[in-house]
């Protein structure tokens, strides 16, 4: 199976109720639509993130899943999850990758393009694809 048979999409938002600047603590949702454009089955199985904020790199996370879960995502199909992170400063991104498996066993990776954490005074809500 082709990765281009998927289609990310981002939309992320400045969380200022949860975030506390003069302690240097940015907080951001970030809500992802995962879609199957393809012709097969495959189930998300694994994620890797890679988090930086104005200072440099942040952080690099890995786990199975996504949001507890592992979606199975039939052709046509999409899913979709949000959740957040927390920067040392008001700007920053993540890009990364998701770990998928085809029914007959063969792994494959899709690239999560990188998009901007921005906590802009218009609420920081941008949509990137």
């Amino acid at each position: 199976m082709q990765s281009s048979a998927f289609d990310i999409q981002v939309q992320s938002a400045y969380l200022e109720d949860q975030s506390a600047p003069e302690r240097e603590v940015f907080t951001f949702s970030y809500t992802i639509t995962i879609a199957n454009r393809g012709d097969a089955p495959a189930q998300l199985i694994a994620r890797h993130w890679h988090i930086e904020d104005e200072r440099g790199p942040q952080d690099e996370v890995r786990g199975l899943g996504v949001v507890g879960q592992q979606p199975l995502l039939r052709p046509g199909e999409r899913f979709e999850y949000t959740s957040g992170c927390r920067l040392r400063s008001d700007t920053g991104s993540m890009q990364g990758s998701y770990r998928f498996v085809t029914e007959a066993g063969e792994f494959f990776d899709v690239a999560i393009p990188r998009f901007v954490l921005h906590a802009a005074q218009d609420g920081g809500q941008r949509v990137l694809h």
